[in-house]
């Protein structure tokens, strides 16, 4: 009885000291933030940091990313690993060019705005961003374009190989967070530019998009466009 007494205590005196050695080691690793730095990202993009040439977000993107202006998109609510993605992809890979490209497939002008962003940075931006509420969204304008706007976001074009834009999008255009943005209440104006950019091939950071929209007429994506601006 002793010995068994005897093996137990020493068993337990080896956990103990396997489990301080333990914590003596993972007390010697470098401890990071749980999440971005939220209030980092809100200095970011109000203020900007000029000595480092970042111009601030909300010149171009509004009070909390809801945007005044159809060319420059809204932001706010988006999934903040969406923002990130897009972030890094406006960036230049090592052959000169970015993922995300403008029309004719000159450098888009975020590219410029997002080359002096550090991977911190584009984090922090993005939990912000996705934080934020969306107060201004956009509306449908087109009553012309809703049926056809709304046939193909809800079912498709199957002779075309179109699949239905809430398959992905989700039917009231919410998106899927980390997988697809939010698309409801976004400027028709520009929607419409990124799926001409996604069929021309210049916007080349989702092969998916790249089938989709070089399957869609002008008017197929007039019509989706505007359709989504107005989905709540």
């Amino acid at each position: 009885m002793k010995q068994v007494l005897l093996r137990s205590i020493l068993a337990s005196s080896l956990l103990v000291g396997s489990s301080v050695f333990g914590l003596s080691q993972a007390a010697d690793l470098p401890v990071g933030p749980v999440k971005p730095d939220v209030e980092a990202g809100a200095k970011l993009y109000n203020e900007g940091d000029p000595a480092r040439g970042i111009v601030a977000c909300v010149t171009c993107h509004g009070v909390g990313g809801n945007s005044d202006l159809p060319v420059n998109p809204n932001l706010a609510a988006q999934p903040h690993e969406y923002i990130y993605k897009q972030l890094v992809e406006f960036q230049p890979r090592e052959d000169g060019t970015a993922p995300r490209r403008g029309m004719d497939g000159a450098p888009s002008v975020m590219t410029g705005l997002a080359m002096p962003l550090t991977i911190d940075d584009m984090r922090n931006l993005a939990l912000f961003i996705a934080e934020q509420e969306f107060t201004k969204p956009a509306t449908a304008s087109n009553e012309e374009l809703v049926a056809r706007g709304q046939e193909i976001w809800r079912g498709g074009d199957r002779e075309r190989n179109i699949p239905a834009c809430a398959a992905c999008h989700g039917a009231k255009g919410e998106g899927i967070p980390g997988q697809y943005p939010r698309l409801s209440g976004q400027f028709a104006s520009y929607t419409k530019d990124q799926l001409i950019l996604f069929r021309a091939g210049h916007r080349a950071n989702s092969a998916m998009m790249n089938q989709i929209a070089s399957r869609m007429s002008d008017a197929d994506i007039e019509a989706v466009a505007d359709y989504a601006a107005g989905l709540r």
